[in-house]
């Protein structure tokens, strides 16, 4: 594997953000770079962080344990470590892995830029309050399931039972909003995360709609299926 490169910059309106930008592979062999730079920020007392892994190919176990193992010391100085511009193939393995539990993800350096200053300015504490251990897949509340999309069969009206169909009327996918595409294919793919969801929507099936992999975590947030085992959950009971 090729190596890995390293630079550190600053950015904000008081110039308190570091920006680290990182290339090449962060693995067992490089991570150590990482770590050092990561080190010598926090030892400055510098704790607004921001790694753009835009150049980033691939993150081993070893890389990814870095930015957990960091994080915590960071946000008990109140400060806060985000992440930036993954490509798709390191956020795939970042979601599978369920780290978004933990870290903040943003598309471009100057949007997480932008959420410290605001959250600074408004006296927030800029860190969410997360346990830092991988969290267990949890069945959804009661409350919760009963809000989530689900297919329902309605039953026909008494005199036009005897008219009744074999099969209900499916509405064809090309005519379905975005939101139920994305309940489509989350049924017939719950193994799905956010990356292979967007490359389906961008199929003939689906009428190719570009849309970026961050807007469709955005959707299955809002759908409250942002977790594998919700997906498969609501596929489940979809089925039924």
């Amino acid at each position: 594997m090729e190596g890995i490169q390293v630079s550190a910059e600053v950015a904000g309106s008081r110039n308190h953000i570091s920006i680290i930008k990182v290339g090449g592979y962060i693995d067992t062999t490089t991570s150590s770079e990482l770590e050092r730079s990561l080190d010598s920020l926090l030892k400055q007392g510098r704790f607004f962080i921001i790694v753009d892994l835009g150049n980033v190919d691939y993150i081993s176990s070893a890389g990814w344990g870095i930015f957990i193992s960091e994080i915590k010391a960071i946000r008990e100085n109140g400060g806060d470590l985000k992440l930036v511009r993954m490509v798709p193939d390191v956020y795939e393995i970042f979601e599978l892995l369920e780290f978004h539990h933990i870290l903040d993800v943003y598309d471009s350096v100057d949007e997480a830029i932008n959420k410290f200053e605001v959250l600074e300015s408004s006296g927030q504490s800029v860190a969410k309050e997360i346990t830092l251990s991988k969290p267990k897949p949890e069945p959804a509340p009661a409350e919760e399931i009963e809000e989530l999309p689900a297919v329902e069969t309605m039953e026909a009206p008494a005199e036009m039972a005897e008219e009744q169909t074999e099969e209900p009327v499916v509405k064809p996918i090309l005519e379905m909003s975005l939101w139920e595409k994305i309940q489509k294919i989350i049924q017939d793919n719950p193994g799905y995360g956010a990356y292979k969801i967007k490359k389906e929507l961008n199929s003939a099936k689906y009428g190719f709609i570009r849309i970026g992999w961050l807007t469709v975590r955005s959707e299955l947030g809002k759908m409250g299926l942002k977790s594998k085992s919700r997906r498969y959950s609501y596929a489940t009971r979809s089925l039924k």
